[in-house]
């Protein structure tokens, strides 16, 4: 099936519509080549299981089980292990886990319930400028770093067991304690029919008071909420909607942008980093041409506009290549 898709795929043309950002060249708008190039790339590298890919697996079920009885400590040990992959290998990470142990909800909110003295774990809103470094075992607060329980789990650095403790605060003092309530609201109040930017106000909703949480970026964000989004039961449409919009640029997906020339030509050059997802960056770019490009030609159960399947096959052309676009 996935290669019938993939051979219609590739006899289509992707289509040409409006301009939403700016081309500076004459000769072929911004929008188009792009639009062409990233649809060859769709056709070669796109996954056409990239929604349900693990529904038969034990941690699909599992997931999906912990929306279904909006069950909050299962969610947050989740996002809590995927938000520890960041800034390393994901072979390293996972074995350092696995070695050392991960932290959980049951964790914090037992250490927390046994009352503390630190003042920056009173609230969520307290909770900034902790400034816990592990290799020096120094903090904001050094009267209480004894009696702290931040620095007793044994995670890969200090701003990770900030990172606990922040998400941790977040979901029970700004959620209420209910993850999956917190998102069923964010998402209902950003669904204004198909008005434009739909997808965008959706994703927004989510990322904006989550990127407040210490040590996350967007990218990681977009890559661990994109898991649970997409992984959700059939029946939490928002949930997979606000999932396909969820765009994670990292340094291959920049420099694929900038090697073909697709940056320059929307006259958005820029480094890597957080200019990526500001507007006209390539988080922008990369939405913008999945208006263009109907996923249901890769999957008939995607939805038209896909831009997590545009990212996801950009990265996956850029490897492809070994690397070597230009």
């Amino acid at each position: 099936m996935a290669t019938a898709s993939r051979t219609a795929a590739r006899r289509s043309k992707p289509q040409n519509v409006r301009r939403p950002l700016k081309a500076v060249h004459d000769d072929i708008s911004a929008i188009d080549h792009a639009v062409r190039l990233i649809h060859h790339v769709c056709c070669l590298a796109g996954s056409a299981t990239l929604i349900g890919e693990d529904r038969s697996e034990n941690e699909g079920r599992r997931l999906r089980s912990a929306i279904n009885r909006r069950d909050t400590p299962a969610l947050y040990d989740w996002l809590i292990a995927a938000l520890s992959y960041q800034g390393i290998s994901d072979r390293v990470a996972y074995e350092y886990m696995e070695r050392h142990g991960y932290v959980t909800w049951s964790d914090v909110e037992q250490k927390l319930g046994q009352g503390v003295s630190c003042p920056k774990l009173e609230s969520y809103w307290h909770f900034h400028s902790c400034r816990y470094d592990k290799l020096s075992r120094t903090c904001s607060e050094p009267d209480h770093f004894e009696s702290c329980p931040l620095p007793i789990h044994d995670l890969r650095n200090g701003r990770l067991n900030q990172t606990a403790y922040s998400l941790f605060l977040f979901i029970r003092d700004v959620a209420d304690g209910d993850l999956v309530g917190w998102i069923d609201s964010r998402l209902a109040v950003a669904d204004t029919s198909d008005a434009p930017g739909r997808l965008g106000r959706m994703r927004a909703a989510l990322i904006e008071p989550l990127r407040e949480i210490y040590g996350v970026s967007d990218k990681v964000l977009a890559m661990a909420l994109s898991c649970i989004l997409l992984g959700a039961p059939k029946k939490r449409r928002l949930w997979i909607e606000a999932g396909t919009g969820m765009i994670a640029i990292d340094t291959l997906v920049h420099n694929f942008l900038h090697r073909t020339g697709i940056l320059h030509r929307f006259d958005a050059d820029h480094p890597y980093g957080m200019a990526c997802y500001r507007p006209g960056g390539c988080a922008g770019i990369v939405a913008a041409v999945a208006e263009h490009i109907d996923a249901r030609q890769f999957n008939p159960a995607y939805p038209r506009a896909f831009s997590r399947f545009v990212q996801h096959a950009m990265l996956g052309g850029f490897l492809f290549a070994g690397g070597s676009i230009t």
